[in-house]
């Protein structure tokens, strides 16, 4: 079966907000096998949303409305849909019994436009919204199904997986299952190069890349029967692209370099401590952000003068005086000093020159020194951004390498 998604809403033409919910449904839409071929944004005008759904309803099985669910003039997405299909708005007691209660059980009186909330086509199923005053609903009408959602992403996102996905998937009687692998330090073009062959051949299985911030996402999809096993799909693929990617595979699924970190160190029982210079304490907060963390991060200092360097983590003044703070030398001391500190199993450091001064021929802006140190001894690694990039952009790629450079440690 075939969808379309067409957003509603003048602020979304203008930039005001960005479409999170198409992406969103795109993703639900691909684990029940529907195919996603055409996505449209459309301004709240009549005449333009009714072009928009007749466009829709002539090339695809399945029309997901988002948006213009409220009690405004401007919100006229079910009031639209209705003269499509040629249907009458009747209102649903149940729902206007909903918005009722309500506005009652936090002391407020509802106006008598929020009753538009409550109206729907003639015989449409309603979608019970938790999650806010508008219900969404599904109407069935000349062998096409029409489903009309809530714009706010909070209520959108639970009513997508609690009331869409389940009449989905009873449509298709198809599942497309996925696997994510995320790979670090291989680009998208040396990563495709090393299994171009599998791509090549690929059959049941399907391979594609995708480049993000740093990182390489390589996904693994199969179509199956409602209920089948993925995993005998993916068993004839995965070891040979893993034997091929090595340690730069850092995780399957969807966690992040930092979350992949984190786990290792609870799950190994080691602890950690920083000492961050030109990333400021991002590392902090990356790691900080996983639930269960406190079991393993000790603590971070962003010591980002020199005299902080020798104060905090007893950097020796003749080697920033000999080399300079962004140095092996200097990270590799700063590493050890935090380590010493803290008494903590592994200790992470971080110097550079993250722009947009400060740079010159022998160290331009964009050079980070990363240094472990850890119960095999300390090292230290250099690292290019780019004199061309931005402050933010050095920052984060100094943060991301530092925690792979960690990862690589303890695995």
């Amino acid at each position: 079966m075939r969808a379309e998604v067409i957003s509603v809403g003048t602020e979304l033409l203008m930039g005001q907000i960005v479409d999170t919910d198409a992406a969103f449904i795109a993703k639900r839409l691909s684990q029940v096998g529907i195919d996603l071929y055409f996505r449209q944004t459309v301004g709240d005008n009549e005449g333009r949303m009714l072009e928009s759904i007749a466009l829709a309803a002539s090339r695809s099985d399945i029309v997901i409305l988002t948006g213009g669910l409220g009690p405004t003039q401007d919100d006229m997405t079910k009031q639209v849909l209705a003269r499509h299909l040629g249907l009458p708005l009747l209102t649903d007691e149940a729902s206007k019994s909903g918005l009722e209660a309500w506005f009652s059980g936090r002391g407020q009186s509802m106006t008598p436009n929020n009753l538009r909330q409550a109206e729907f086509p003639e015989g449409a199923i309603i979608l019970k919204n938790d999650w806010g005053t508008a219900p969404g609903c599904v109407v069935r009408a000349g062998g096409k199904h029409f489903i009309v959602l809530p714009g706010p992403p909070r209520e959108l996102e639970p009513m997508m997986d609690e009331r869409v996905m389940p009449y989905l998937a009873a449509l298709s009687g198809e599942t497309i299952a996925t696997k994510m692998l995320k790979v670090f330090g291989i680009g998208e073009s040396a990563l495709e190069d090393r299994i171009e062959d599998l791509i090549s051949a690929q059959q049941r299985v399907t391979l594609a890349t995708y480049a993000g911030f740093g990182e390489v996402t390589l996904r693994l999809a199969v179509k199956l029967r409602a209920g089948e096993d993925p995993e005998p799909h993916f068993a004839s693929v995965e070891p040979e692209i893993r034997r091929r990617l090595g340690e730069s595979l850092y995780a399957v699924g969807d966690d992040n370099m930092p979350q992949t970190v984190a786990k290792i160190l609870i799950s190994s029982r080691k602890s950690l401590s920083l000492a961050e210079s030109c990333t400021g304490g991002m590392i902090a907060a990356e790691l900080v952000a996983v639930p269960g963390v406190s079991e393993a991060f000790l603590e971070g200092a962003v010591t980002y003068s020199n005299e902080a360097k020798m104060k905090t983590l007893g950097v020796s003044p003749q080697t920033l005086q000999q080399f300079g703070a962004v140095s092996p030398e200097c990270a590799l001391e700063m590493a050890e000093g935090m380590k010493l500190r803290t008494g903590s199993d592994y200790a992470l450091s971080v110097t550079g020159i993250a722009g947009p001064g400060g740079g010159s021929a022998e160290k331009p802006v964009g050079l980070v020194y990363i240094a472990v140190a850890g119960p095999n001894g300390a090292k230290a690694e250099r690292f290019l951004f780019g004199a061309r990039r931005d402050r933010g952009f050095i920052r984060r790629m100094a943060m991301l390498n530092a925690l792979d450079l960690l990862r690589r440690e303890l695995i």
